[in-house]
């Protein structure tokens, strides 16, 4: 397996630490709002990340934080006139839910920065007596003069860091790439007792904290946004330089950014949009294609063109599974030498640095087979176990609507045929208008219509 490593700028064999097992740490949200369709990039790659390992056979323990005290969170419990701790519970409950929604496995840990204030407070106290950290009239930063590995992620040097557009000045560090371990609190602030007085730590070290907590010094692989290589990930690294001597990761992997209609997102253009926003529009599974559709590293652009092209997809996947009657992965037993060669150029793809875009390519060949009447029944029914199989492996097919279609009422089954046979009338008549409705309608409810030579089916999404 090959991974691009942020901190070489190239590819690399990946050997992990200990044979047979992962251990994975890819950053969290910051609970002040609901997540926006960036953030699910990276929880949705870093899910994959997780799943691949899993298939291979890893023991996998993958953590991932929620930063739960943040200027933000203050920020946005002033602006609901609410507890700082009500706005971090409600859109953390929100963030969980979100994630189910889209089909994330729940993480092996998820710590929460104010349930490791101790551990925070020793990390700290520890680089202070090491010389790798001062206190300003309760403030306490990170000298970044003392680790000449500082830029060791980044590339960036500490005398590149000058004031300017990118740095804040701030009279009270030694030098302007310093940065704070531990935040002096203002009057009405949520703090937390130290030894330095009343406060809250620094992003940067809690992350650090979390990570070694349940990974140890050094673990295999750190992930996140590629806005977060600098200052984020490059300070969280420094400090863990400082303590031990050792990188907190051996490989960094970071994904790219999400534009919107070739924007940037922002909300003063209007085009900003929260995960929760899109999954009352679309399926999960077809956001997860969409993003699986392109390289982890490549930007991407947001388009609904592209989601709808995305969802007709998974909508073929679904129906190749439907015509075999294929539900269990207990069911697979590949025969056929060309598709275990198939299996073999999955992983071949996905051993090339999660080549993702590559994958569903093979997921896609693999729904052509399973529907191409002119092959073997066999062959055809053993394509879609494996469309199963592989499928699983990047997320997908999680929704067993066989299952929920069972649990229906006989009656609601019956008003749905109702209103299909209204439909296809209104087609034979060439209404195309309420035909669009009727579908686009049942659409929202989560009803799919498909259309084919033999008439239209139904299914749940």
């Amino acid at each position: 397996m090959k991974l691009y490593n942020t901190k070489s700028r190239s590819k690399e064999e990946f050997i992990p630490l200990q044979e047979g097992k992962l251990k994975l740490y890819a950053c969290g949200p910051t609970v002040y709002n609901y997540f926006h369709i960036g953030n699910a990039r990276a929880f949705i790659f870093f899910d994959v990340v997780r799943r691949y390992f899993e298939y291979l056979g890893y023991s996998v323990t993958y953590v991932q934080n929620i930063t739960d005290i943040d200027d933000k969170i203050i920020d946005q419990a002033i602006a609901e006139n609410k507890d700082f701790s009500k706005i971090a519970d409600k859109y953390t409950t929100a963030f969980l839910k979100d994630c189910r929604s889209l089909g994330i496995k729940s993480p092996t840990h998820q710590p929460r920065a104010t349930e490791t204030m101790p551990q925070i407070i020793e990390l700290i106290q520890t680089l202070e007596t090491k010389g790798n950290a001062y206190e300003v009239d309760g403030d306490v930063y990170f000298d970044t003069a003392s680790l000449p590995e500082y830029g060791y992620l980044s590339g960036k040097q500490i005398d590149d860091q000058m004031v300017g557009a990118r740095v804040a000045e701030n009279t009270a560090k030694r030098h302007p790439a310093d940065f704070t371990l531990w935040k002096k609190s203002k009057p009405g602030e949520p703090f937390w007792q130290s030894p330095w007085g009343n406060g809250r730590p620094g992003w940067h070290t809690e992350c650090v904290v979390m990570s070694q907590h349940y990974l140890g010094e050094t673990f295999d692989i750190h992930g996140g946004g590629i806005d977060l290589v600098f200052p984020h990930h490059e300070n969280e690294n420094a400090q863990a330089m400082a303590l031990t001597g050792k990188p907190l990761a051996r490989y960094w992997m970071h994904n790219g950014f999400l534009n919107v209609d070739g924007e940037k997102m922002s909300k003063s253009l209007k085009n900003f949009f929260t995960t929760r926003d899109i999954l009352k529009e679309y399926d999960a599974e077809a956001i997860r294609h969409f993003f699986l559709s392109k390289h982890y590293r490549s930007p991407i652009d947001f388009t609904r063109e592209l989601i709808e092209e995305s969802h007709k997809a998974i909508q073929n996947f679904y129906k190749a599974l439907k015509d075999h009657k294929v539900q269990s992965l207990h069911e697979v037993n590949l025969i056929d030498t060309e598709l275990i060669s198939i299996e073999e150029s999955f992983k071949d793809a996905m051993n090339d640095d999660f080549n993702t875009a590559k994958a569903m390519a093979i997921l896609f060949d693999l729904s052509h087979k399973a529907r191409n009447q002119s092959l073997n029944e066999d062959f055809r029914k053993q394509a879609a176990h494996l469309m199963l199989k592989l499928g699983a492996v990047l997320g997908f097919f999680q929704i067993d609507s066989k299952e929920q279609e069972s649990k229906m009422p006989d009656i609601t089954i019956a008003l749905i045929d109702l209103i299909l046979s209204y439909r296809t009338q209104a087609r034979t008549d060439k209404n195309w208008q309420l035909s669009d409705k009727i579908r686009n309608d049942l659409h929202q409810l989560g009803i799919v219509i498909e259309d084919g030579p033999d008439g239209s089916s139904w299914s749940l999404r």
